[in-house]
């Protein structure tokens, strides 16, 4: 079989390789073919394949509008019958849902990914900032003390557009209701006042400056310059991204390990939304086996991704909450645990818009939003560009 991921370096890489062996050690019958691809090219290069005929037999799953497109086409294999009863014991049936479509199951899920910011407790500290801000007037406050103290206050991967995109998705799900949220997905109309206001609330938090120096041009992953880059060495003090990210921070650190001092926050309230207090975006992310892939032998490795001891040796290698239960438990840093205490008491989980919306509207909305921090653009074009890409999907 092949396998295609975006893991390209460090632990991460490492893990796919030795879980790729193990399985191959445990089934002499199967050899995988395993091809790491960075994640900005990911999706483009699957489509490809995917439209070709000539996809890969596993690989990595976004869910959302991006997978109810593949399935559409007859591009994946449904594996709903293939998930094994010691896999159910420790994912939980929530989990699953991420990855279902019309009762049936084209994913497994592997690792659960909340966005939040990510945050250096000593420069914080430094900065005078004694508690996590719990709202936007806060947080605009620990902008002001860390600017005050000579710190970029937040890192942003901007190069990348959907790093930029995030503050959008997440002031929209403050401003919006879990129920347009949810239906626009049906929908595509965008005609909720909330996806202006949204825009208008990233324009009016970009105002105050809070990001790094050429955050249009830092890419968010990929050397010391990145946004994840500017974390890990202590030259900006929070970004907002998933819960990958210590993972990719780590990997960037002087000794490439762990940052010792990072913490965790939700993204803050706002005053006036229709959104539920403690909503949070990011959901789950899977695997899925192609349509021509050996039905069989597939849906015995994604089984395999999900035993404890491999999803325990996950959440070492990517420094990211592991799906399932069992491994959760070996879950130490603080920073983790707030994640996983936040997704598992959150009233409403949604994954990234991008993802939800689909393909072409997500890069709509993630383009236009650049062009909005660059001066370019505005809300009402941003509602716009992502109409006129509904429109044409």
């Amino acid at each position: 079989m092949s396998f295609w991921h975006n893991a390209t370096t460090g632990p991460g890489k490492a893990f796919w390789d030795k879980t790729v062996a193990d399985f191959e050690a445990a089934n002499p019958n199967v050899k995988i073919e395993i091809q790491s691809i960075q994640n900005e090219d990911l999706d483009g290069k699957l489509q490809t394949a995917l439209n070709s005929g000539d996809a890969p037999d596993v690989f990595m799953q976004r869910g959302g509008g991006k997978m109810a497109a593949m399935v559409k086409a007859g591009q994946l294999m449904d594996i709903t019958g293939g998930i094994s009863d010691a896999t159910k014991k420790v994912v939980s049936e929530g989990s699953f849902k991420a990855q279902t479509i019309d009762g049936k199951v084209y994913a497994m899920p592997v690792a659960v990914l909340p966005g939040g910011f990510f945050y250096s407790k000593d420069l914080f500290a430094k900065a005078g900032i004694t508690q996590t801000p719990t709202t936007l007037t806060e947080l605009q406050t620990a902008v002001d003390k860390l600017k005050a103290d000579g710190t970029q206050p937040i890192a942003l991967g901007a190069k990348d557009a959907w790093p930029a995109a995030f503050y959008y998705y997440f002031f929209a799900l403050r401003e919006c209701s879990t129920t347009t949220v949810t239906e626009t997905a049906n929908s595509m109309s965008f005609d909720d006042p909330c996806w202006l206001k949204a825009g208008q609330d990233v324009k009016n938090f970009a105002a105050t400056q809070p990001f790094n120096n050429g955050f249009l041009t830092t890419s968010a992953q990929q050397g010391a310059g990145s946004s994840a880059g500017l974390i890990a060495n202590h030259k900006a003090a929070m970004e907002l991204m998933g819960a990958w990210n210590p993972g990719v921070i780590g990997s960037l650190t002087p000794d490439q390990k762990p940052l010792p001092d990072l913490d965790w926050f939700p993204f803050p309230s706002i005053d006036g939304g229709a959104g539920e207090p403690g909503a949070i975006l990011g959901g789950v992310d899977g695997y899925s086996c192609s349509a021509k892939a050996p039905k069989a032998e597939c849906t015995a490795f994604l089984n395999f991704m999900l035993q404890t001891p491999v999803q325990e040796a996950y959440y070492k290698g990517f420094q990211a909450p592991p799906v399932n239960s069992e491994a959760q438990g070996a879950v130490t840093e603080p920073h983790l645990k707030s994640v996983l205490a936040a997704y598992n008491k959150a009233p409403f989980v949604s994954q990234w818009l991008d993802t939800v919306y689909g393909q072409k509207v997500g890069n709509a909305l993630n383009v236009a939003v650049v062009n909005l921090l660059a001066g370019k653009g505005s809300p009402e074009d941003i509602v716009s560009a992502v109409k006129t890409a509904a429109k044409r999907s």
